[in-house]
């Protein structure tokens, strides 16, 4: 009889040491928010849920800003104005967060907008109201290549 070596997959720890760091920063907001979910579960008000993340992440020793002023540009360089993302993580990652039945392309174009005009590179599209949590990444270059 023949036995099939199995290879152990690696630890958590070993995988992020190996991921890209904004990678590894995107896995502490998801595992969290998603810890934050199943304590809460849906039916509370947005507001809520940026509360309870930006209060989880800090514990974490991370840096998050909530309603953070995010400049907005217009293709020439001009500054148009601002807007207030719900989370700005690390001064790395817009977190867009909702409470909502379901996600639609109108918010998907919305954290991509936020993207292209801050010109921020990452963002993070979360969805508490729903009884699955929702987490979508979007990275800005790979978006403007499938224009």
């Amino acid at each position: 009889m023949k036995h099939r070596h199995q290879e152990t997959p690696p630890t958590h720890n070993m995988m992020s040491r190996s991921k890209d760091p904004i990678f590894q920063l995107c896995d502490v907001i998801r595992e969290t928010a998603f810890a934050l979910h199943r304590y809460h579960g849906p039916g509370h008000l947005e507001k809520i849920y940026e509360k309870g993340l930006a209060n989880r992440l800090r514990k974490q020793g991370l840096n998050v800003e909530q309603q953070a002023p995010l400049q907005v540009f217009d293709e020439d360089d001009s500054l148009l104005g601002e807007y207030f993302a719900d989370l700005f993580v690390e001064k790395a990652i817009i977190v867009e967060l909702k409470a909502v039945r379901a996600v639609t392309s109108e918010h998907a174009a919305q954290i991509l907008g936020y993207l292209r005009s801050s010109r921020c590179e990452h963002g993070l599209l979360l969805n508490f109201g729903a009884g699955r949590f929702y987490i979508k990444k979007y990275v800005l270059s790979e978006a403007l290549e499938m224009l």
